[in-house]
Order: C-alpha cells, then structure tokens, then sequence
C-alpha cells in the first residue's frame, strides 16, 4: 500500500473534524490537569476518574441523541427548535402511558415512540405541505409542546416510581459501559450509514445546497424532507425514555434547553447552518467537546467555589455556537473582498 502524499496529509490535517479532534484533546487533557485532584485519603478525585468519564457518557446521551436527530434536518438547510420540548412531553406522554393508563412498559415505550414520530411529523406537514418556514414552525411547536406537557401535568405533576428493570436502562452498565451508551451508539451508527452510505443522504445535501435545483433533478425533496422532520421526533423521544430511565422521574421541563446544546455540537462539528455540508461524525466530536466542556467545568474548584458551572457552561456554548456560525462564514466574505479587489480596475498612471 502506498503511503499518502504529503498534500493528502496537509488536507487531512485542515479538515475541520481533525482540528476539532485536536482541540478536545487538548480541552480533555486541561480539565485532566486542572480537575482532578487527591484527597487526604490518597484517593483520584474529579474529572480524572473512571466514574467521572462514564457520568460524562451518561449524562450526554440524550443530548447526543438530539445532535444526531438535528444532523440531518440541518443538512437540508432546515433547522428544528422543537426537539427539547418534544423530549419533555414525550417523557410525560411515557409516564402517563405507565403510570395513570396502566399500560405495560414496553407498551409505554411503543406509543410513546409514535407520539415523537406525531410530534415530528406535524413539523413536516407544515413545512412540506403548508410550505412554511422550519424557523417559524418548530418556534411554534417549541412552545406548544412544552405548553401541553404543562398542561397535561399542570405543571406541578411528576412521575416517579418506575420499575427498577426499566431503570437500569438509564442507570446501569451493560458490558462495562452506561447502558445508554450502546443505545446512542447504536442509533449513531444507523444515521452515520443514513447520511454517508446511502442516496438519502446524498439527496439531504443536494435539497440543502440548492432546494429548487433538487426539485428540478426530479428528487422527492417533500418525502426527504417529511423523513429528516419524523426522524428526530422518534429520536427524541427516544432520548426522552432514555432521560426518563436516567433520573428516575418524568416532569414537564425535561431537556429544558436541550435544543441549544444539541444545535451548538451540530455547527462546531461542521456541519454548515446553510445546509449542504457536514458529517455525522463531525457531529459526534462536537457532542464530545460540549461534554467534557460540561462536566469538565463542575470539576474546576474555583468553579465549585462560586456554584456556577451550569450558568458558566450556558455562557460558554453560546459563545462556542456564535464561533462556530461566523468561522464558516469570515472565510467566504473574505474570498468575496478578494473577488472583488481583482475585478476592481487599477486607474492608469499618468
């Protein structure tokens, strides 16, 4: 086999995944160095440990889940609000199904993944039927999903006691790895292979790059774009079954701002905001260094000091999404300047 040339190298090293890559190392290892500590028993405590990196695994499920369900939708140059409000009523929708209907919990689950599927699909109706705004839509339906998982528990309800097999779905290892974990990787793997092995995923590219040429090369663009919509209303409430193992209780405010974090990991790894571009493992990374920035962040002592690591991780994501949108777009305005310095006539000398 012959070696890659070192142009191939240099491209390997500029693509924005390797960079990516490189930064939450480095990230990790910071947060190794600067939060992991030994107490007076001579005990590792902090971000260090192996108990930490699974509570990293299991506490980032959901929202990875939620930036795989986005990956695709972003792709076709769409964007969905609604996920994290469709997360908490799904979770209500699961512990009503449980708790007052009666109903086993396989049961539970089965109807609870047809009310995300609804969820994702009255998103689709409007934007491929009604020919709405995504923007517009999911804003509204972010409202209104939170809004009856409100209403529905009057927002003072809360579902607890579940069944502890059902717990240890989000509790417990499985092969020495959080149990969620297998379920994120196995629904990570089957939108990888969505997305890059298949024509879906090259036609989600083709709607994103240009929405009007892709009706004009005959492509179904409503029927894809129905799929993507459907798609992450199942998977998010998936997550939802998931957060509702994890913590033990279904409320209302569940993946109360899940949307933002899951966004966030979409764009900073890579995937363009204007559709047409992007990768499901890019995706994964910036799932990645949203996680360790979390939970990296709880293991600072000054941070623990000031018990502020949830505001300061809010503060910080932000700052990471508005990065991540204008580092794909400088480039292209300063190529555009350039343009346009060259095409601009030099007056002649006299």
């Amino acid at each position: 086999m012959n070696a890659p040339a070192p142009s191939a190298w240099k491209a390997l090293l500029r693509r924005h995944e390797t960079i990516l890559l490189l930064v939450l190392i480095a990230e990790w290892l910071f947060f190794y160095w600067a939060g992991t500590t030994t107490n007076r028993r001579g005990v590792v405590v902090g971000f260090g440990t192996l108990d930490r990196q699974f509570d990293i695994l299991r506490h980032t499920c959901e929202i990875g889940l939620l930036a795989l369900a986005l990956t695709p939708v972003i792709l076709t140059a769409g964007i969905d609000l609604s996920v994290g409000s469709l997360l908490g009523l799904c979770a209500i929708a699961f512990g009503g199904f449980w708790h007052d209907a009666g109903l086993s919990i396989p049961l539970a689950i089965a109807l609870t993944l047809t009310c995300g599927a609804a969820g994702g699909g009255l998103n689709a109706f409007l934007i491929t039927v009604l020919r709405l705004p995504p923007l517009i839509v999911t804003l509204g339906t972010f409202s209104l999903f939170r809004g009856l998982a409100e209403a529905i528990t009057r927002g003072a309800v809360t579902y607890t006691d579940f069944p502890a097999g059902f717990l240890a779905l989000g509790q417990e290892r499985t092969l020495g790895l959080p149990t969620q974990a297998w379920i994120f990787l196995g629904v990570a793997i089957a939108i990888w292979l969505l997305v890059h092995r298949t024509t879906y995923g090259r036609s989600f590219r083709t709607i994103g790059f240009s929405l009007e040429g892709a009706r004009y090369a005959g492509l179904p663009v409503n029927r894809r774009l129905a799929l993507v919509y459907v798609l992450a209303g199942l998977i998010a409430a998936v997550a939802a079954i998931i957060y509702t193992a994890r913590l033990g209780q279904a409320k209302a405010d569940a993946g109360l701002g899940y949307e933002l974090f899951a966004i966030t990991a979409v764009v900073l790894g890579g995937t363009s905001i204007f559709g047409g571009s992007g990768s499901v493992h890019g995706t994964l990374l910036g799932v990645a260094a949203i996680a360790v920035l979390r939970n990296g962040l709880a293991s600072l002592p000054v941070v623990i000091r000031m018990n502020a690591a949830e505001e300061l991780a809010g503060v910080l994501t932000g700052a990471l999404l508005l990065v991540a949108l204008t580092a794909g777009v400088i480039p292209r305005i300063f190529s555009e300047l350039r343009a346009r310095h060259r095409l601009v006539p030099k007056s002649p000398v006299v």
